[in-house]
């Protein structure tokens, strides 16, 4: 099995977190969004993993540390790492066949902006599975329209009529994926666009249209990482399921507690230095910060960070940063928000 991740663009809506650390590795509950991402895919299929393709966009953005990071998170699934980039902004179809070389064999392809949670056993008599979340507003979203035999014989985008309330969630799975790579070619030849980029659905459509069998997978959870306020609902979501699993350590044992408390479920990284402060519930905290004479709750801080005097609810705070809630004179940058 391999596992195909497209994660070439930067995450405007995350902005500014996204400024400086590639969206796919902002951390929720302690972990990069995609390390998460791709454990859990590796955990609902049940199955080894040779081979983990991931797309990136410009080096100068998706640098060597990125690669580093990357390739150790295939290691340690004991898999292959290939790195392959996308040139060109040109949509999600386009991302897929830059990763050319590995398309072949059964294969799932995810995108890196999302976490779920989710148990079935793949349809073996599918040649494709597209996993889906029940949601109760299905004309915000792309839908999969089913026929009797509980078979996907559409994708549709935002319908105005009820066609399902099954949405797309942007992780598929293909027995070979070789013939969506066929399709995608034939997409990419004739110069088919949408939006002003090649898409996965212009593909897929091709695949049906030539009788495929398509399946849903549902998945329990579907958490987003597109913006602020979703973020941190997701941090709380793991954490809460984290804690319940019982299997992951959310506190480092070097975290030193001076005259303070931690309200779980929380993750709190190594060296963090927590003086007459109290954090929780679902707060996350990266690793060597120091936070005094605070108060924080359903927040989001990453590394090397040091708050003083501060009371944050729904805050989500980036690396290296010096904030003081006493303060009076600030010097802040592009795309900052205090509210």
């Amino acid at each position: 099995m391999k596992i195909i991740v497209p994660m070439a663009g930067r995450g405007s809506r995350l902005r500014p977190h996204s400024l400086t650390v590639p969206k796919p590795l902002i951390p929720v509950a302690g972990q990069p969004i995609v390390h998460r991402l791709v454990k859990d895919i590796a955990k609902v299929l049940k199955q080894p993993i040779e081979e983990i393709a991931f797309v990136l966009g410009d080096p100068a953005w998706f640098g060597d540390d990125v690669v580093e990071s990357l390739t150790e998170l295939a290691q340690d699934l004991g898999a292959k790492a290939s790195i392959y980039r996308q040139d060109q902004p040109l949509g999600t179809g386009h991302a897929i066949m830059s990763a050319k070389p590995s398309l072949s064999g059964p294969a799932v392809i995810a995108y890196a902006d999302t976490l779920i949670r989710a148990e079935f056993d793949l349809d073996p008599n599918a040649d494709s599975v597209i996993w889906t979340k029940r949601v109760d507003n299905p004309e915000a979203y792309g839908v999969v329209k089913l026929d009797d035999n509980e078979n996907i014989v559409e994708l549709v985008e935002k319908p105005e009529s009820f066609v399902s309330d099954q949405a797309v969630i942007g992780i598929y799975y293909f027995k070979d994926v070789a013939v969506l790579k066929e399709k995608l070619q034939e997409v990419l030849d004739e110069n088919v666009m949408n939006g002003g980029e090649y898409q996965i659905n212009d593909g897929i459509k091709r695949m049906m249209a030539d009788g495929r069998i398509f399946k849903t997978g549902t998945v329990d959870e579907w958490m987003d990482c597109g913006n602020k306020a979703v973020t941190l609902e997701t941090n709380a979501k793991m954490l809460g399921f984290l804690k319940a699993d019982g299997e992951e350590q959310l506190v480092d044992d070097s975290v030193v507690l001076e005259n303070s408390k931690i309200i779980e479920p929380c993750c709190v990284g190594k060296g963090t230095i927590l003086r007459n402060t109290t954090i929780g519930p679902y707060v996350s905290i990266g690793k060597d910060c120091v936070i005094e004479d605070s108060s924080v709750k359903n927040s989001l801080i990453q590394n090397q960070t040091s708050i003083k005097n501060a009371n944050l609810e729904e805050a989500m705070i980036g690396n290296h940063v010096k904030y003081n809630g006493d303060f009076t004179k600030i010097s802040i940058g592009d795309y900052s928000v205090l509210e």
